[in-house]
């Protein structure tokens, strides 16, 4: 069973797309979507700086188009039938939706236009951020951060654990980290999928009401607990939701292996979630679909070869 995972938001690089774009189609596929939501996502894939595309407004909707352009090529030719399942990481569950067939390309773009807005617009309220908490012992360290009024973001598995909440906060557990732990800030506006996004998740609701939502044509697993959904409005409520409440990463792995997984294949801008995988998901063969050259392995691991 070959699942495709679509990641989140921070594993954009400058000029990521740029061997995607020497082929005219994923131009052209790029523009339209460009154009679609009024953001200029052909300029940000190859020439905007790291600065430009790690504000949240700009990410979102370059990732979510990223990996709907790899799927484009990935699935063609009749691959989409020979396809497990699905699941997305944080923004990534936007283009596990459109993968899936619950939103169609141009909703999903639509809303993560709207999502990375009205975050970006919930972070400004309030001095916050994000670190990576790797290694100690997790019951340890949820007690530390209940004290400290912190909230885990992010169960990534593998002993990986990101955290969120008021920058003082952030700065005193940093300093003092609990035994066997390595703090590691991280660049992003503000903290994600804890209760300081409640304004983001309030406006979310009102656009995703407005989407045309089907059920999953490919099974869909949900960062909320790891649990196929086989409902999209379910699915789409649970992806609004996951705005203010933690992404359960770990879970969702959990649950592949369960389903009997043999290959993950990742979708542009490629890298995180394979590397999550090879701890999470030993032995289970994985290709990252960074460039066009990729895709060959990726045809393999579907077809069998």
């Amino acid at each position: 069973m070959i699942v495709i995972v679509a990641p989140g938001q921070g594993s954009q690089t400058p000029g990521f797309l740029e061997p995607w774009l020497a082929e005219q189609r994923f131009r052209d596929q790029l523009a339209s979507m460009s154009d679609s939501v009024g953001i200029d996502l052909v300029a940000h894939g190859t020439t905007s700086d790291a600065d430009t595309i790690r504000d949240t407004r700009v990410a979102q909707p370059l990732i979510v188009a990223a990996g709907l352009l790899t799927a484009s090529a990935l699935l063609a030719d009749g691959r989409r039938d020979r396809i497990g399942g699905v699941a997305g990481h944080s923004v990534g569950e936007v283009t596990a939706a459109a993968v899936s067939g619950i939103l169609s390309e141009h909703d999903a773009i639509a809303f993560v236009r709207e999502r990375g807005q009205a975050m970006a617009d919930a972070a400004a309220l309030e001095p916050t951020g994000m670190s990576a908490v790797l290694g100690g012992d997790e019951m340890a360290l949820l007690e530390r951060l209940a004290e400290l009024d912190i909230q885990p973001a992010n169960f990534n598995g593998g002993g990986q654990i990101v955290v969120a909440g008021a920058l003082p906060a952030l700065a005193e557990f940093a300093e003092n980290p609990i035994a066997g732990t390595r703090v590691i800030p991280l660049q992003v506006a503000g903290a994600f999928h804890t209760r300081y996004m409640q304004p983001a998740v309030r406006r979310l609701e009102l656009v995703a009401a407005g989407l045309e939502k089907h059920d999953p044509t490919i099974p869909i697993w949900t960062n909320r607990d790891g649990s196929r959904i086989e409902n999209g409005n379910h699915f789409v409520e649970l992806m609004v939701g996951q705005v203010s409440s933690p992404v359960r990463w770990d879970m969702a792995m959990a649950s592949l292996a369960a389903a009997g997984v043999t290959g993950i294949i990742e979708l542009a801008p490629a890298g995180a979630l394979v590397g999550l995988a090879r701890r999470g998901l030993k032995g289970i063969p994985s290709v990252a679909v960074k460039t066009p050259d990729d895709l060959p392995a990726a045809f393999a691991m579907i077809d069998g070869i």
